[in-house]
């Protein structure tokens, strides 16, 4: 890993461009068949914009969504001069959409199944100890989930203070020793205890892109207890 124009690319392992959409549209708390395209496509550009200040390489996949969005918007701002029996354009998103919704939910039952038998079918992991008898109710943490956490925490630093990515006290590779040595030796940390409040914002950004490869790599997964909102980092 350099330490200078590092990127953190976003690879199979997070989610792509219909999973940032249904973050939102959920975040929003909105019907995907009727989805306020204006709102969305701004917060759409809005987080492709954050990764790309981030130094996070997205694919294009993301950009190609933006221009499908910012052409719906397009279309729904045009004067109607035909009947109501018109199509809605936000059809042309929300259809695939539920589409991917409804085959993402078939692919996690299916992974659900013992489908190699019953001496041979992997064992599912454990409810999480920190949480005591709660594991029911954590969930599988994803990309944009972690990024609405570390913008909260990126809140609390003082706004003019300058990022400079290329003089971090701290490369990426020794923050994830320095993470995996807590995880060894504790099992699991919260979210908000890897920043230390006196962190200025390259190091909380270096944490951040360290947590990011740590999942790429598979050192680790990313819970959050419901009851509460605490995402937790569990080591595997």
């Amino acid at each position: 890993m350099t330490e200078d124009g590092y990127k953190v690319k976003l690879e199979n392992v997070f989610e792509g461009p219909m999973d940032l959409l249904i973050h939102l549209i959920r975040k929003n708390e909105v019907d995907i068949t009727d989805i306020p395209i204006a709102l969305i496509t701004r917060q759409y550009l809005a987080y492709l914009e954050w990764l790309k200040r981030m130094n996070i390489d997205f694919a294009g996949e993301f950009l190609l969504m933006a221009a499908t969005l910012a052409h719906i918007k397009s279309r729904t701002l045009l004067p109607s001069h035909s009947s109501d029996a018109d199509e809605d354009p936000r059809l042309e998103i929300a259809r695939p959409l539920l589409e991917y919704l409804q085959i993402k939910q078939a692919a996690e039952e299916l992974a659900q199944r013992q489908l190699l038998g019953e001496d041979t079918f992997v064992r599912p992991p454990s409810a999480p100890d920190d949480w005591g008898d709660a594991g029911e109710e954590t969930i599988h943490v994803g990309l944009f989930e972690l990024i609405d956490a570390f913008q909260r925490i990126l809140e609390n630093i003082a706004p003019d203070h300058r990022v400079d990515l290329t003089t971090e006290r701290i490369s990426i590779k020794d923050r994830i020793t320095e993470i995996v040595d807590v995880l060894e030796a504790k099992g699991s940390i919260t979210f908000t205890e890897l920043f230390a409040s006196e962190s200025d914002k390259s190091d909380v950004i270096v944490t951040f892109l360290a947590i990011l490869e740590m999942v790429k790599l598979c050192l680790i997964r990313v819970a959050q207890h419901l009851p509460t909102g605490i995402i937790r980092l569990f080591y595997l």
